[in-house]
């Protein structure tokens, strides 16, 4: 594909166009047409081919253009479509492209003689030339030839099947009447096997295999034709613009007066059989005007005849009566058979009505009288036995009362109908068969040499419906397409291997898949039919629905839905199926699928017709093929497969056609229109892919298409040769010729047994040697001249050789001194090779060693026995070393024998330590057995303490909480107490106060009148006395009195006490009341402390010497604790252990983390009223832990009751939980040090860890 030059790339309704590439993509090509400047497309690489130089360029064979594709084959099938050659050669395969029109001079007599014994590819092609070419092969190769006619319906497979027939009865033929009696026999089976369809005017609705018999002389003695699957639904039913077999309309639109008034002939729409299709004759001008009206249908008087250049009914129908005559039928035979036709019209006149009696039963509408008059005379049978037999069904009876007891079972309407559609059918494929019959009766031959087999059978079809007789065709187009593959393709290549040609491969579809889904045994859809068949009640939903269950998962076979056409998807999985043959997908409606493949009647119908009082019509069932007792089985309609019977036969004609030659014509339909000088590319691309024609292109591209054996070439060409080249042997003899020809390599190419010739080439290899004498003359002297020069050659080839052995003897004396060198090594290497080989085998039984000492090293017991018993093999070992080294002879048998008890003993040896070894693996592993069962019985242990010791802490909060709210009761009790004796003091001290009022007021009254009368006295010189005491009344009240002195009453005075001495006494003094007046004062002077310096704190301190939480020290200032003297505190307080935690944040921190993400805890232990450790956790820092004595100043300096954590409900821990946090905050060591510089103060703690310690 270079720059600029044309390409063909594909189109939608062309199949391909010209183009150029414009791009090349990863997988595609950008296409701009030729014809369409500017426009762009992209194509697949796979699907666009090189074009010729000169695409208007054509050739008889398609072999012989530069480019071998389908698209240049289609150009080619095209170019010579437009010139009027409907013929194109594939190698040796002829495609027939159907005109629609009779092309002059085509097949004429003249063209039937110019192509008598000429080879294929001499004349342009022609079905003749195909037809002569089987003729000759048959007459050289003695053996009998068949050609296979293929293409879709309407594509021209019946006109040259009878072209083929006519040509080898016209030129091979004995002179006799025979010849002409096989080409006549023609129209009477197509006027009674062929229909009108919507694809094809003249479509065969059958399949037939012509055979054309020679006898020893090859002259035509005779013939046979074999059919196969009459479409017989087409007898009672059609299409809307099809029509039912041309019998039918040519006996109404032909016949005689007489005749019609005999059979009671009308026109083609009062019959039921042919008014719901298509009712217009084929006819032209002039025979249409000879058509009397009467005769005609309404729809052919308003749309007119229809119109084809092959079909007229009137001159068809005498053209057949002609013909009958020529075959051997006298008069009465063909009335018989016109009369049979009548009387299926006037069967399907006949209408039934319901009885309205409780029987369910039907009749005969009155109206049918006549009609069943008619058909009971034409087919010979009683009117009144007709009537009963299409109304009932007869029933045998086998058990209850006597067995054969007769019984006529009332039909229904449908029913009824059904009986006579299949009374019809039956009638009708018989009288074909007869017609076959007799035709092969008028050329009847008593001996055979070979045959020539024409097979012409429907072609592929897919409708819109399609049922039974679509669904046999497409599987016997199946078995074809195989046949074709198979001879064509495979065996092609098989015999290209088979000579070794060494050319490529070609791969194709093998669709032996398809035919076993339609023909397996037992799955296969005609035998799953044909169980459905013998079912009691079948019906064609269940025969769907098991094909789609027993072929779920076949590739070929799918469900209706997914049709790609809208009608097909409308049906339901039980009513078709799909299946993807190799020309394409056909869905196939059931509809009718069980009755159609039943070709047998009621017994009370068959016993009406085979009782006719017709000779003929009773004749025409008297062959059937079992008797009346086998078919019946109790009433019930017999069944014989219409399916099976239909593969046997197909069976058999495969074996016939592979029993002979074969040769092949692809029938092509240029257009849907069956129209002239239409060419449709899409439509005939897609038909040459489907009958194999591109597959074949790719096997010729590098293949050999015309073969001939040795000895034919020999036999063939020798009389034209002189006795010196007859002498030769029939290979040098061929290739002499060949040489002498001068023929190029590359067009022919030497097999094992035959030559093989490029297309073509065979043809001009036959024309050169059936030449002129002159020539041959010429051509002999070029074969003495190449024997010559192979005589010659030869002579130098022997020079050559005796040279070359010289040569040889002086190598040969050089090898021998060579021998001589090696044998003496090989005895030498004979006699010591047993003694290194024995050396290297102990040597390396020396090296594994190592692993016994692995192994003894790894014992725990006996390991200095094993040891020993290492050493002493390994001195073995050595032993055997030396005395392998030290022997000059020693067989391999005594070496073997030694080394091989060396190797038992360290087997037993390796043996007895790995069982020790396992031993001790096991003692080990028992051990961690029980090791992990002491410790699972631990782990429980544990598990059980940790869970009571759960239940204890959980008893004990219970306590503690019990205990808080009691003390939380007393308390309450308490202030309740305080407050009563409050209020009483207050009322005392307000009474007090009054009566001090009063003696106030009376004292200063005194006073007054003491100075008033000192005043006096001074002036009257009288001297008064003083009064030394004072009033009793003027002292304060008792309560008052024992409350000051209380307070002022003080076992020790320490206020003037130092630090250190208060310290010392604390932790010395063993004196309860001193102890307690020291912690108290000791506490006080802490509180003062701490006052003072919480007064005078600097205005940006943080908070960070805080000594305990905010909520802690904020309740003890809000609530006072009542004074009590310190040794009650010491007693009431009986030195508890308590624990507390809550939490706690630093008031620096409070204002730089609002979420309290940096909120610790603080920890408390209170010894007694007074605090032993403190601990304060945050997220971020490390906790800091203070002891009683040395952190004194650090730590809160609350008594418990002040502190108020016994009133927070949560607030206190069990002693287990702080000793833990303690002891992970290395607390210990922190109080152990503090004790060993006797810093701490004796608290419980210190008295704990003392004792520990100790």
């Amino acid at each position: 594909m270079e720059d600029g030059k044309p390409v063909w790339a594909p189109h939608p309704t062309d199949g391909f166009q010209l183009g150029a590439i414009v791009d090349i993509g990863a997988d595609t090509l950008t296409i701009e047409p030729l014809n369409q400047k500017g426009k762009t497309f992209l194509a697949p690489i796979s699907q666009v081919f090189p074009a010729e130089d000169d695409v208007c360029k054509y050739v008889d064979d398609n072999c012989s253009l530069m480019y071998l594709n389908e698209a240049t084959l289609l150009n080619n099938v095209r170019v010579r479509y437009n010139k009027d050659l409907i013929y194109t050669y594939v190698a040796n395969i002829l495609i027939a492209v159907n005109p629609y029109y009779d092309i002059p001079k085509l097949y004429g007599p003249d063209s039937i003689k110019s192509y008598q014994g000429k080879s294929l590819g001499t004349l342009p092609p022609h079905v003749y030339a195909i037809a002569d070419k089987a003729y000759r092969d048959m007459k050289v190769l003695r053996m009998s030839q068949s050609i296979i006619v293929s293409g879709e319906s309407g594509a021209g497979k019946t006109e040259n099947t009878k072209f083929v027939l006519r040509y080898l009865t016209t030129t091979y033929g004995s002179g006799q009447d025979i010849d002409e009696r096989i080409v006549e026999a023609n129209p009477l089976l197509e006027a009674f096997g062929n229909a009108k369809t919507v694809r094809n005017n003249n479509s065969s609705r059958f399949g037939k295999f012509v055979e054309i018999h020679f006898n020893e002389k090859d002259a035509v003695v005779g013939g046979f034709v074999s059919h196969y699957l009459l479409e017989k639904s087409r007898i009672c039913m059609q299409s809307k613009d099809e029509r039912n077999y041309h019998i039918f309309y040519r006996l109404c639109a032909g016949a005689s007066d007489d005749l019609k008034k005999k059979l009671h002939l009308d026109s083609p729409d009062s019959f039921r059989y042919l008014n719901r299709g298509c009712t217009r004759y084929f006819a032209n001008k002039d025979s249409d005007k000879q058509i009397m009206q009467n005769r005609k249908s309404l729809e052919h008087i308003k749309l007119g005849a229809l119109k084809d250049p092959l079909l007229d009914d009137q001159s068809d129908f005498n053209r057949m009566c002609v013909a009958m005559k020529k075959i051997g039928l006298n008069d009465t035979e063909k009335l018989d058979l016109f009369r049979v036709v009548s009387g299926v019209l006037h069967l399907g006149n006949i209408d039934f009505e319901e009885t309205g009696s409780s029987s369910g039963g039907c009749v005969l509408k009155n109206q049918s009288g006549q009609t069943l008059q008619y058909c009971a005379y034409l087919l010979g049978l009683d009117q009144d036995d007709l009537r009963v037999s299409l109304t009932t069904r007869v029933m045998l009876t086998t058990a209850g009362g006597a067995k054969g007891t007769v019984i006529k079972v009332p039909l229904k309407v449908e029913q009824a109908n059904n009986a006579r559609d299949a009374l019809a059918k039956a009638v009708y494929s018989r009288l074909f068969d007869h017609v076959v019959k007799r035709v092969n009766q008028c050329f009847p031959f008593e001996t055979s040499s070979n045959f020539i087999g024409v097979l012409d059978i429907a072609g592929f079809e897919y409708f819109e419906h399609n049922s039974f007789e679509q669904f046999c065709i497409n599987y016997c187009n199946e078995k074809l397409q195989q046949f074709f593959n198979e001879r064509i393709l495979k065996e092609e290549q098989e015999l290209y291997q088979k000579e070794g040609l060494g050319v490529n491969e070609v791969h194709y579809v093998d669709n032996q898949d398809c035919i076993d889904l339609v023909e397996a045994k037992l799955v296969g859809v005609l035998d799953i039919l044909d169980e459905e068949n013998r079912l009691p009640q079948p019906s064609d939903q269940h025969f769907t629905l098991a094909v789609h269950s027993k072929h779920k998962d076949h590739f070929r076979l799918t469900v209706p839905r997914k049709s790609k056409l809208a009608i097909h998807r409308n049906l339901r999985d039980d009513e078709g199926f799909i299946i993807r043959h190799f020309a394409g997908a056909v869905c196939y409606g059931t509809t009718r699928f069980v009755e159609k493949n039943n070709d047998a009647l009621h017994m009370s119908l068959e016993s009406l017709v085979c009782e006719s009082k017709d000779k003929f019509v009773r004749e025409l069932f008297e062959n059937s093929t079992t008797t009346k007792d086998s078919k019946l089985k109790a009433g019930k309609l017999s069944f014989i497969s219409v399916g099976n019977k239909f593969k046997t036969q197909l069976n058999l004609l495969l074996e016939k056609l592979r029993s002979t030659g074969s040769s092949f014509i692809r029938c092509v339909k240029p257009n849907l229109k069956m129209v002239s000088h239409q060419f449709e590319g899409a439509l005939i691309l897609s038909q040459l892919q489907c009958s194999g024609m591109v597959s074949v292109l790719d096997l010729m591209q590098g293949g050999f298409p015309s073969r001939a054996p040795f000895h034919e070439l020999y036999n063939m060409y020798k009389q034209y040769m002189p006795d010196k080249l007859t002498r030769l042997n029939p290979r040098l003899f061929c290739k002499a010729l060949f040489k002498a020809l001068g023929l190029n390599d590359n067009d022919f190419k030497f097999g094992l047994t035959r030559v093989f010739f490029r297309p073509g080439k065979f043809a001009e290899f036959d024309q050169i040697m059936k030449s002129d004498p002159d020539h041959l003359a010429e051509l002999l002297k070029k074969v003495n001249t190449w024997l010559l020069c192979s005589l010659w050659k030869k002579v130098q080839w022997c020079s050559l050789s005796v040279i070359k052995l010289r040569n040889k003897m002086s190598y040969r004396a050089l090898a021998c001194i060579k021998i001589q060198k090696t044998v003496r090594m090989w005895l030498c290497k004979k006699k010591h090779k047993p003694r290194i080989d024995g050396m290297i085998k102990v040597r390396n039984l020396k090296k594994h060693m190592e692993r016994f000492n692995e192994v003894v090293n790894g014992l725990k017991e006996r390991k200095q026995e094993m040891a020993k018993q290492v050493q002493d093999l390994a001195a073995s070992i050595d032993a055997l070393l030396a005395k392998i080294k030290n022997t000059e002879v020693m067989t391999r048998k005594e070496i073997d024998t030694e080394y091989q008890g060396l190797v038992k003993r360290s087997e037993q040896l390796l043996s007895s330590m790995q069982k020790k070894k396992q031993e001790e693996e096991e003692t080990e592993r028992l051990k961690k057995i029980e090791e992990e069962m002491e410790k699972e019985r631990k782990r429980r242990e544990k598990e059980d303490q940790r869970r009571k010791q759960e239940e204890e802490e959980r008893r004990l909060k219970a306590e503690m909480e019990l205990k808080r709210k009691e003390e939380e009761e007393g308390r309450k009790k308490r202030e309740d107490e305080e407050k009563v004796i409050q209020a009483e003091l207050e009322i005392q001290l307000a009474l007090e106060r009054e009566e001090q009022v009063q003696r106030t007021t009376i004292l200063e009254q005194e006073r007054r009148d003491r100075e008033l009368a000192m005043r006096i006295a001074q002036s009257e010189a009288e001297l008064i006395t003083e009064e030394g005491q004072m009033d009793a009344s003027l002292r304060r009240g008792p309560q008052v009195l024992a409350t000051k002195a209380a307070a002022g009453e003080k076992k020790y005075d320490l206020s003037k006490w130092k630090y250190a001495e208060l310290r010392d006494v604390i932790n010395t003094s063993c004196d309860i009341e001193l102890l307690a007046a020291c912690r108290e004062e000791f506490h006080r002077r802490l509180k003062v402390y701490h006052a003072w310096k919480s007064k005078n704190k600097r205005r940006n301190d943080d908070g960070s010497d805080q000594r305990a939480p905010k909520s802690v020290t904020d309740y003890a200032e809000q609530n006072p604790a009542p004074p009590m003297m310190a040794q009650h505190q010491e007693v009431a307080m009986n030195r508890q252990q308590r624990y507390f935690r809550i939490p706690f944040i630093r008031p620096a921190d409070q204002y730089k983390d609002p979420q309290n993400k940096k909120k610790g805890w603080w920890y408390a232990h209170f010894d007694g009223p007074w605090i032993a450790r403190q601990m304060e956790l945050h997220p971020d820092k490390r906790p800091i832990v203070l002891v009683a004595g040395k952190d004194d100043m650090e730590m809160c300096e609350l008594s418990l009751e002040e502190t108020g954590l016994t009133r927070k409900r949560g607030a206190e821990i069990l002693p287990r939980q702080f000793e833990e946090i303690w002891e992970r905050c290395d607390g210990i060591q922190y109080l152990k040090k503090a004790i060993e510089n006797k810093q701490a103060r004796p608290t419980h703690a210190t008295a704990m860890l003392q004792n520990l310690l100790k």
